[in-house]
């Protein structure tokens, strides 16, 4: 699989969103500083939701911007099926009797994208998937324990 052009879209998703989102904070940061926002009374706060929303959507624009470097300086490493788990891994782990194709960053996990006919997710090394995957094998299991279960992913390739 071709990692350049998966990244490529990765990025190109990202700045569709990142574009939307701009869009969005824009109009919400007007609302929250437009005259008619003004409380008309002490329980009025229409102006004071509007910018909170306005900062909400700043700090989501700053995380894509900071993704987008993470990516601009991601090294992809070409791994063969007896290397470890590293950043820039692909990796296909059977999960609840369903493959899944998984792609291993340092940050900006949580998406996925349609690339080369597969379903992709983009996992940060720092969650609990990703810092179970790093360093294992092909035909390791993955294990991601939390409060309520325990979830078992088995290395199928790496790439």
């Amino acid at each position: 699989m071709d990692k350049a052009a998966l990244v490529q879209k990765i990025k190109s998703d990202l700045q569709e969103s990142f574009e939307i989102l701009k869009a969005a904070a824009l109009a919400t940061y007007e609302d929250a500083t437009h005259e008619e926002s003004k409380p008309e009374n002490e329980y009025d706060t229409r102006g004071l939701e509007a910018s909170y929303l306005a900062g909400a959507q700043g700090k989501r624009l700053a995380e894509i911007e900071e993704v987008f470097a993470v990516y601009k300086f991601l090294k992809l490493r070409e791994l063969s099926a007896t290397d470890a788990i590293q950043l820039s891994a692909i990796v296909e782990v059977q999960h609840n009797n369903k493959t899944l194709h998984l792609f291993l960053v340092p940050k900006g996990g949580g998406m996925t994208v349609a690339f080369d006919g597969l379903n992709i997710q983009v996992v940060a090394s720092s969650s609990p998937l990703g810092e179970s995957l790093l360093g294992l094998h092909v035909d390791d299991v993955a294990i991601v324990e939390s409060p309520a279960r325990t979830l078992e992913y088995d290395i199928i390739a790496i790439q």
